[in-house]
C-alpha cells in the first residue's frame, strides 16, 4: 500500500474518534444518560483515540521500515481493534443491544495483537 496511505487512514480514525466523542458529549449526552451509557461510550471514545495514536505510530513507522510486515500487521490489527471494540461499545450504549458485549472482547484481543506484532516488528531487519 502507498505509504501515504497509512497515514490518511490514521488521520480519518482520529477525525472519527474527535468527531464521535464531541457528538456523544454534547448532541448525545441526553440519550446516554437516560440510558445510563456514557461511562460505556466514553470508554469506546478513549480506546478509539488510544490506537488511533497508535496507528498514527505505525504509519510513521512504516515510513521508515516499508517493508517490515509485521508493522503493517499490527497497524491493521489496531484498525480492526477499532471498528470492532469501540464500535461495539458506541452501538450497545445507543441500541442498548447487550449481546453486543460478547463481540467486545475481540476488539480488545486485536488490541493486544497489535501491541505485541508492534514489539516483534522491532526483531525485523531495518530497512
Amino acid at each position: 500500500m502507498n505509504k501515504a496511505k497509512y497515514i490518511q487512514i490514521a488521520a480519518l480514525f482520529g477525525a472519527l474518534a474527535v468527531g464521535i466523542g464531541a457528538f456523544g458529549a454534547h448532541g448525545l449526552e441526553p440519550i446516554l444518560e437516560s440510558k445510563g451509557t456514557s461511562d460505556t461510550f466514553e470508554t469506546a471514545v478513549k480506546y478509539h483515540f488510544y490506537h488511533t495514536l497508535a496507528l498514527l505510530a505505525c504509519a510513521f513507522l512504516l515510513e521508515l521500515y516499508p517493508s517490515n510486515k509485521k508493522l503493517s500487521a499490527a497497524f491493521w490489527l489496531f484498525a480492526i481493534g477499532i471498528i470492532i471494540f469501540s464500535g461495539t461499545l458506541y452501538t450497545l450504549s445507543l441500541t442498548g443491544v447487550s449481546w453486543l458485549g460478547a463481540i467486545t472482547p475481540i476488539g480488545g484481543v486485536a488490541f493486544i495483537a497489535g501491541w505485541v506484532m508492534m514489539m516483534i516488528s522491532a526483531k525485523q531487519p531495518k530497512k
